[in-house]
């Protein structure tokens, strides 16, 4: 028997109906070791020395792949087919040496580009050792990011509150996003003119001219720098009588582009189909790993993982042959296109992303795969038979006209283009990040010396651009020009700049936070090497040469070490002010833009002596008076949108008008802790926060005065007749009565809110059924519907695991979207009977594939968080996993962690007991008049206060704990009775 090893188990699974008997298939579920989080996983000090630790969940696997070892004849280690997968394989033999199983069995390493019987089949005939180089490679990278890493980090820590995290590659990405925005904010907008003539041929055909000269000199896009020099040239223009001064046609070819490489792939799949590089990647990992086509698992594109554009021979004849049967043979060239590129590491030059068969049309196998796969697979086949299709054949027409005004003569020029044969274009068409069209329309026809008539002529003002903040597409492609991270680097890099929220993406474009900012200027000012373009990119070079078998890995690690030591032991003795003053000098430009006025733009606004400066508290960074204690002016390091509007006396403050009752100033406010409004100035003024329905820019006088009105009565109670008031908390908008508050939704205006509403929201909450955790759901009475058609009451009741309806012993819960107080009796009768027929409900969800016992694997949304779902087995997503960028083989770790916990379905709790009678809930309950959510101007939303719910559910507990200890006692006496 041999035994394969490979990474997942959706390969492992289709590789064994390929290899058949004498073969058993066992994944690893990606890397099996790594480095502890600890001090001393690499030892500068005894060469490097690296410490490797398995945890608890690949223990279990690898045990199972070590019995399996010790009966084998020959292990094959089949992981991934790049520097990644090798190490994994390395990692794995290193394993099964210490458990001393493998004896004498002979070790071979094979890889798969592609999961299909052909390409498995032919990989198993050519067997190689493991690349010791790769290993190196490997190993010298894990090493400078751990030391990077683990070292760095904790200076931030110390050195700069509220910075979470630095990186070798992380740091210099997100150095570019911070580079880029000091270049939009330096940048100053030029003022420029366009001329442009609307004329017609002589057979009155219309088309337009630029004016690119005068007497003899020529006119770039920025020389009409005023509105008087556009209006003089306007003038001379419509007294001006035109001819066709020359006609040149020249012909042009377009050629396609070359078949996707991991980095072109993330590019392209950003621009035409919207998704991040990490959801780009996970599609691409499931379509690499197969799909069920035909009732066969079959990998539908080669390995997603490359920096080659080269496609294998029987790819070129397929897509050639696939050409010529779908658009003809004109669209075959004479010859098949061959690509080359530069590939930094000829190891890892594979080749092209492609499908494993192009005969295989996107529409044949979109009933196969999920929305989104066969969005990706469309895009992939569709560029890969681009690549080798005709060239497109142009006709480029530039016609240049002479504008004589009197004794004045003007030049202008008109272009066009017109496609002659399209080619690869019929297929595909590249997208671009920052479109600037510079292909015209067709030209009509006209002749040399030909007379124009005018039409009109227009001048047109313009200002520069500052160059275009980059999207996830333009950064990874910045980073592959700079020569910074890999491939496979690539999309995790970009992920930790979100999690950490160095980043934020609107419209598509990262934007710096100020976290990210002084993460940044830190770096710059005390670690400005490692974070430097170039020393990032001549490490990486380093690393390819180390595995190419070129220079020593711990050399490497050697010259980097010396160097980066002695920079850390710099900042030991580093003092705050110092710290501070550094941080001032290079972010003053942006935290202290210049006034419109000239005056100090580092003047305190508060008490007009103090300067403002960058301080440092517990959460973080922020602007603060020199004079404090006695001036306790503050505001975040950005000022809110139109600050300024005020000629820039009061940074961080925007006036929105006055109150018409109490004539106070109402003004937006930018503090420590966000975005508010205030009322009036003092020692308590009103404030209020702003909920999450309103952005700071567009907020009106009117919308102010109704948030400083709050709370607000909005409705009485059905029952208690007692008052339900609205307001916004430390959580956000709330309904409030008496004890009881519930929360508004992210998207409903607080403002508005009416008294249906407010009521709809308390009294489910004080039903259970909003499907509270830890609150007593079980003792929460039921809404009776109605009556069923077949006899009995249908209610609707709270479970532990959200609303359901019940009839007699049918029990359905309700879809995640429907709501329990506005259900109707018809509504609940059709969830019961289709939970009587066992259809239930359909699949929920989003499918990731089957578990390797069978059965689906799904993704959902949970009341609590994101969850994956197999059978009757739910496994909560871990906090740094996401629901959309989660892979089938974490999902299947997660569940096989929870079955073996002992996890599943939880079992029904006791009920609880009985609430107290409504009477006495009455009497206990505070006037809602005197005693509604702490008030904003003691307890301001925009700034949290210490939690004291924890403290305090320990000490009910422990009150409860014994009660309960008697009553349990007292019904077991009686049930002895």
């Amino acid at each position: 028997m041999y035994v394969v090893i490979v990474e997942s188990p959706a390969k492992a699974k289709s590789i064994n109906k390929y290899l058949g008997k004498g073969y058993e298939v066992y994944p690893s579920y990606g890397h099996v070791r790594d480095l502890p989080a600890k001090d001393g996983s690499v030892d500068p000090d005894a060469d490097f020395a690296m410490l490797w630790d398995v945890d608890v969940k690949s223990a279990k696997r690898l045990n199972e792949i070590a019995r399996a070892v010790k009966d084998a004849d020959k292990i094959i280690l089949a992981t991934d087919p790049d520097r990644e997968g090798e190490a994994i394989s390395w990692h794995v033999l290193e394993v099964l040496k210490a458990k001393k199983v493998l004896k004498d069995k002979p070790v071979e390493r094979v890889v798969f580009n592609a999961i299909t019987k052909s390409a498995v089949l032919e990989a198993m005939q050519h067997p190689r050792q493991i690349d010791v180089a790769l290993v190196d490679a490997y190993l010298a990278r894990r090493a400078l990011d751990y030391l990077v890493g683990f070292n760095l980090s904790p200076v931030l820590w110390r050195k700069l509150p509220g910075a979470r995290s630095a990186g070798r590659v992380q740091s210099v990405a997100l150095r570019l996003v911070c580079d880029r925005e000091l270049e939009i904010e330096a940048f100053v907008a030029r003022e420029y003119w366009s001329i442009v003539a609307h004329l017609r041929t002589q057979a009155d055909a219309p088309f337009t001219a630029r004016l690119v000269g005068a007497d003899g000199k020529k006119i770039t896009r920025l020389d009409v720098g005023t509105g008087a020099e556009a209006a003089a040239f306007k003038t001379d223009l419509e007294n001006a009588t035109f001819r066709v001064a020359e006609i040149e046609a020249k012909p042009a070819k377009r050629h396609p582009s070359a078949p996707f490489t991991t980095s072109t792939l993330q590019q392209e799949a950003s621009r035409k189909l919207g998704f991040a590089p990490a959801r780009t990647m996970q599609l691409a990992q499931r379509l690499y790993e197969g799909a069920d086509i035909d009732g066969e698992t079959v990998g539908l594109i080669t390995y997603m993982r490359t920096d080659g554009v080269d496609l294998a021979p029987e790819a070129i004849t397929s897509a050639r042959s696939v050409i010529a049967r779908q658009f003809g043979d004109a669209y075959v060239p004479k010859a098949p296109r061959k690509y080359t590129v530069k590939a930094k590491n000829a190891q890892e030059a594979h080749e092209a992303i492609r499908p494993t068969d192009l005969a295989r049309l996107p529409r044949a196998v979109a009933r196969a795969l999920e929305p989104d796969q066969a969005k990706l697979y469309e895009l992939i086949w569709t560029r890969t038979i681009a690549s080798q299709m005709e060239s497109a054949e142009l006709e480029r027409t530039t016609v240049d006209i002479e504008a004589l005004a009197g004794a004045r003569k003007l030049d202008l020029r008109a272009t066009g283009q017109v496609v002659r044969f399209d080619g690869f274009l019929k297929l595909y068409q590249e997208g671009r990040d920052d479109e600037d069209d510079d292909e015209s329309a067709r030209l009509p026809d006209m002749a040399k010396d030909e007379r124009l008539k005018r039409e009109r002529i227009e001048a047109d003002q313009h200002f520069t651009e500052p160059p275009p903040r980059f999207t996830e597409a333009t950064l990874v492609k910045r980073m592959e020009e700079l020569g910074i991270g890999r491939p496979s680097t690539y999309a995790s890099t970009l992920a930790v700049l979100r999690e950490r929220d160095y980043v934020r993406i609107e419209k598509k474009r990262l934007h710096p936070e100020d976290k990210g900012r002084l993460v940044t200027a830190f770096l710059e000012a005390f670690f400005a090497r490692y974070v430097g373009y170039d020393f990032t990119a001549d490490l990486e070079e380093k690393l390819d040469r180390v595995s190419n078998h070129e220079i020593d890995w711990k050399q490497v690690l050697r010259d980097f070490w010396l160097d980066f030591s002695g920079a850390l032991a710099g900042t030991k003795d580093l003092r705050t002010t110092e710290v501070l003053d550094r941080l001032n000098e290079i972010l003053g430009p942006h935290i202290f833009p210049p006034k419109e006025d000239g005056s100090d733009p580092r003047g305190c606004p508060s008490c007009g002596e103090g300067k403002l400066s960058l301080k440092l508290g517990k959460f973080g960074a922020f602007i603060g008076c020199s004079n404090y204690p006695e001036c306790k002016f503050t505001r975040t390091l950005a000022a809110p949108d139109g600050a300024e509007a005020n000629g820039g006396e009061r940074p961080g403050v925007k006036s929105l008008g006055v109150d018409p009752d109490s004539g106070e100033e109402i003004t937006l406010r930018d503090g420590r802790f966000g975005v508010y409004v205030q009322q009036g100035e003092g020692e308590k003024p009103k404030r209020s926060s702003l909920p999450p329905t309103i952005a700071p820019a567009d907020l009106t006088l009117e919308q102010a005065i109704a948030l400083l009105s709050l709370p607000r009565e909005v409705a009485r109670h059905p029952e208690s007749k007692e008052p339900i008031v609205a307001g916004i908390g430390r959580y956000g908008p709330y309904v409030q009565h008496g004890k009881t508050y519930a929360n508004v939704a992210k998207d409903e205006d607080i403002i508005s809110i009416g008294a249906n509403r407010a009521i709809d929201l308390i009294v489910a909450k004080e039903s259970g059924l909003t499907g509270r955790r830890f609150g007593a759901s079980e003792s929460a009475p039921a809404r009776v519907l109605g009556e069923h058609p077949a006899g009995g009451a249908v209610s609707v009741k709270a479970g532990r695991y959200g609303p359901y309806v019940t009839h007699g012993k049918i029990n359905a819960t309700l879809p995640k979207e429907a709501d329990p107080t506005t259900l109707t009796l018809e509504g609940a009768v059709a969830l019961l009977a289709a939970k009587a027929s066992g259809g239930g409900a359909p699949m929920q969800g989003r499918l990731l594939g089957d578990h390797p016992s069978g059965g689906p694997i799904t993704v959902r949304a949970g009341r609590f968080g994101a969850y994956v779902n197999h059978g009757k087995t739910n496994a909560t997503l871990k906090r740094d996993a996401s629901a959309e960028t989660i892979t089938l083989e974490e999902a299947i770790r997660l569940i096989e962690d929870k079955e073996a916990a002992g996890g599943g379905p939880r079992k029904a709790a006791a009920p609880k007991k009985a609430a107290k009678s409504s009477a006495a809930a009455k009497k206990a309950a505070p006037n809602a008049k005197n005693k509604t959510a702490p008030a904003n101007d003691e307890d301001p939303p925009f700034e949290p206060s210490p939690n004291r719910k924890p403290a305090a559910k320990a000490a009910a507990a422990a009150h409860k704990k014994p009660a309960a200890k008697a009553a349990a006692a007292k019904l077991k006496q009686a049930k002895q009775a």
